[in-house]
């Protein structure tokens, strides 16, 4: 059987270490990219490689390292998010936020985003039919209402759940599947931030799952997958 591979791109404290943890208890190796990676904590099984997502034209390095290390990444999670919390009456006051802050929260959020969905559709060209074959994007409720002190944050998730659902619509006769996850409350309400021990608990429910499910995937801890979209 060849080495089953998850890349966790914005790899921290939360999210990251318990979704790692999850995955290698399922017999993957994992590779976590953040620009606080600490290469001595190396193992067989988990590398940790720096990566700044600020500068989407070094995400496809990022692959190219996991590959060698490791093997082909069958499941990629992008993980990271930033926001310039501004105010309810001025969401673009210039003193909290200005075009060069936007646009570096906007590499974060969705530039780095489409830099790693291609070079997961190239992963994925090179894996057998048996692997995942999943992407993973942690988004939040952001694309259901807005919010003005999260005007860059929305921003960045809206686009990003665009490119998700074109292309879960686009691969889905191969199998691959790409999702949006949206953790709620279960009124619906938002997780801001998302729990690791919830993340860890889906994730790799939706990377086991054999056909791409909707492609917007908004989950209650305990629950799975919950249908919000009447609500």
């Amino acid at each position: 059987m060849s080495t089953r591979v998850a890349l966790i791109l914005g790899a921290g404290p939360n999210i990251g270490s318990q979704v790692a943890s999850a995955f290698q208890a399922r017999g993957y190796k994992v590779a976590l990219a953040s620009r606080s990676a600490d290469a001595a904590q190396n193992t067989d099984s988990k590398v940790h490689v720096k990566v700044d997502l600020t500068q989407p034209e070094t995400v496809g390095a990022v692959f190219e390292e996991v590959e060698e290390r490791l093997g082909t990444p069958e499941v990629v999670i992008y993980n990271a998010a930033v926001v310039n919390v501004t105010s309810a009456e001025n969401p673009l006051d210039p003193s909290k936020i200005n075009v060069e802050v936007f646009s570096r929260n906007l590499a974060i959020n969705t530039t780095s985003v489409f830099a790693a969905a291609q070079a997961t559709i190239t992963a994925f060209a090179k894996l057998p039919d048996s692997a995942s074959k999943t992407f993973l994007y942690t988004g939040n409720g952001l694309i259901a209402k807005s919010s003005p002190r999260l005007v860059d944050l929305g921003v960045g998730k809206a686009a990003s759940a665009h490119l998700i659902q074109v292309l879960a619509q686009t691969y889905r006769g191969k199998g691959w599947k790409f999702y949006y996850v949206d953790e709620r409350q279960a009124d619906g309400g938002f997780s801001m931030p998302v729990s690791g021990e919830a993340a860890a608990e889906f994730y790799p429910q939706l990377a086991e799952g054999k056909e791409q499910e909707t492609w917007l995937q908004t989950f209650v801890k305990g629950k799975g997958y919950v249908d919000f979209s009447g609500k």
